[in-house]
């Protein structure tokens, strides 16, 4: 007596779970992400006004390692060529505002050099960063 072969269904890869598990990832990325940022302020409720502008003052970065390096906005520099490009930007206009990241094994002289190439650039608005104690 032979028994009846059943036909061998075909394997198939179901795509619906997998779109459902990446749209939870998205979503669930998008939230984490939304909550690492750093808000300042109290959330409000701002007015509006017709004369509001977008002129946002750029920030820029300097980073100063332990090694000597010297980093604009992570992209690395020679601290003869700071000067001629902190002048281009005043000249295409507005007055960017200078952060100074620099390692605590940095020697104070290699600050005050970058410091003074920023002010000779015309641009006050500078602050060295620090992390607060814990």
């Amino acid at each position: 007596m032979r028994l009846p072969v059943a036909a061998k269904k075909k394997a198939r890869i179901e795509i619906i779970p997998m779109i459902d598990t990446m749209f939870f990832l998205l979503v669930f990325f998008m939230i984490a992400t939304l909550s690492m940022t750093l808000q300042k302020g109290m959330p409000v409720n701002l007015p509006t006004a017709g004369s509001v502008t977008d002129d946002i003052p750029e920030q820029i970065s300097l980073t100063l390692t332990k090694k000597g390096e010297l980093f604009f906005n992570k992209e690395p520099i020679v601290i003869l060529d700071l000067e001629p490009r902190l002048l281009s930007l005043v000249d295409k206009g507005g007055e960017p505002s200078i952060v100074i990241n620099a390692d605590e094994a940095v020697p104070h002289g290699r600050v005050i050099d970058v410091m003074d190439s920023v002010r000779k650039s015309g641009i006050m608005n500078m602050a060295i960063a620090t992390k607060p104690e814990s």
